[in-house]
């Protein structure tokens, strides 16, 4: 075997620690698919502001304390958050089972578990969301996130249907079990690895409030992270919404019917998936962030089509367009994301990664709601593909984003 031959061989390959640990993250991102659909159908027998109430439960102690949760993870040992992480699911899980089935599915037991789980992903997202970095040479990064966006593309498919099987025949009792099992495999998982990249924390240590806000500080500042987070809540607010809310409304003004609107959903998420399968196996394109903004291009062309036909075979093609887009944008710029960030910030940055999408989904879901109500779908579609295409050309305008390869900055904590 030659040199190269070597080199190749090398780079084909996986770390076994983070395939062990990819099998314990998706493993309970099962779980948890089935325990968010059980509590959900659960809070609905009471009424729809019951389901409403018990999902804000999630997320909102989620999202008030992401930017703590990666000041903690940074400052921490990120194995340790992980084993914490996934014993307090374990027990929540075996707690609400037992509950529910003695007493039934009360609106205190929801609220509760809701509050729960949305506490532990403030801490555990923005681990889970640097395990990648803390694992895999920087060579292999690309490889990795394609990897984990495969299963992760796969669960959401899966997830809804196996939490609507669980509760079929077992309720919620059931599928708190079930979530139980995958949190304790996870337990095992994580008490097993070890991070192979990690840097000894500083000193002198600030508040967690303060650790917090140099994170939010240092993305702001970064040439690279900067404008990758103005195209992360671009495509968040107006990409992700098009399956959620677009795409129902589409379906009803066209008389799709409720199973065709399904499968056009299935062709956005085959898009994504093939592009994330594709990345693992042969690795992202060579200038990441560029190929990122030029992700909008598939994204505001499906949007526009499908917001133009009224076949629903046409709907799906468009769809799978932009699964396509969302699975290049993915799979290019989360690892340029991980790679730009300096090892000490590397929770915090992907806090604030996560606390990005999620506000700004919040706030544009309601818009788009909103506009379409006032005019139709079609013009809510319209904008947006439009505000989409700005955002692709924005990043394109950075030249430190565009032509960003796929490595990584080791930037001295100082800088933030």
């Amino acid at each position: 075997m030659t040199i190269a031959d070597a080199a190749i061989t090398a780079r084909a390959k996986l770390p076994r620690t983070y395939l062990l640990w990819l099998s314990g993250a998706f493993t309970s991102q099962l779980g948890d698919a089935a325990m968010y659909f059980a509590l959900g159908w659960a809070a609905t027998a009471h009424g729809g502001g019951t389901g409403g109430l018990v999902l804000t439960a999630v997320a909102l102690p989620r999202t008030l304390l992401l930017l703590i949760g990666g000041a903690v993870a940074d400052r921490f040992s990120p194995r340790r958050i992980l084993i914490i992480g996934d014993s307090v699911m374990l027990a929540m899980a075996l707690v609400v089972g037992f509950i529910a089935a003695a007493q039934g599915s009360t609106l205190w037991l929801l609220l509760g578990a809701g509050v729960v789980m949305g506490t532990i992903d403030a801490f555990y997202l923005p681990v889970s969301g640097s395990m990648p970095r803390r694992l895999v040479d920087p060579d292999r990064l690309d490889r990795a996130v394609g990897l984990s966006q495969t299963g992760s593309q796969l669960i959401s498919l899966v997830g809804g249907s196996l939490g609507g099987a669980l509760v079929t025949a077992g309720g919620l009792a059931g599928a708190a079990l079930f979530d139980g099992l995958t949190f304790a495999f996870a337990v095992i998982v994580a008490a097993l690895i070890r991070p192979r990249f990690e840097v000894a924390p500083p000193a002198q240590r600030a508040s967690l409030l303060r650790e917090a806000g140099q994170g939010v500080t240092f993305s702001l500042r970064h040439p690279v992270l900067r404008p990758a987070l103005i195209l992360t809540g671009a495509v968040a607010g107006f990409a992700i919404p098009v399956g959620s809310l677009l795409v129902p409304l589409l379906a009803r003004e066209n008389h799709w019917g409720a199973r065709a609107a399904g499968v056009v959903l299935g062709g956005q998420a085959l898009g994504a998936l093939l592009v994330a399968l594709l990345v693992a196996r042969r690795g992202a394109l060579r200038l990441p962030g560029f190929v990122a903004a030029l992700s909008v291009v598939p994204m505001g062309l499906g949007i526009w089509v499908l917001a133009l036909t009224e076949r629903a075979p046409i709907a799906v093609a468009a769809a799978t367009a932009i699964g396509l887009g969302l699975g290049l944008f993915v799979t290019h710029l989360g690892p340029l994301m991980l790679g730009a960030s300096p090892a000490s910030h590397l929770a915090r940055v992907q806090s604030l990664i996560t606390l990005v999408q999620s506000l700004v989904l919040v706030v544009t879901l309601n818009l788009l709601g909103q506009l379409a109500d006032a005019l139709d779908a079609f013009t809510t579609a319209v904008v947006c593909a439009a505000v989409l295409a700005g955002a692709g050309l924005l990043a394109l305008a950075s030249a430190p984003l565009r032509n960003a390869t796929m490595q990584q900055e080791e930037v001295a904590a100082a800088a933030a």
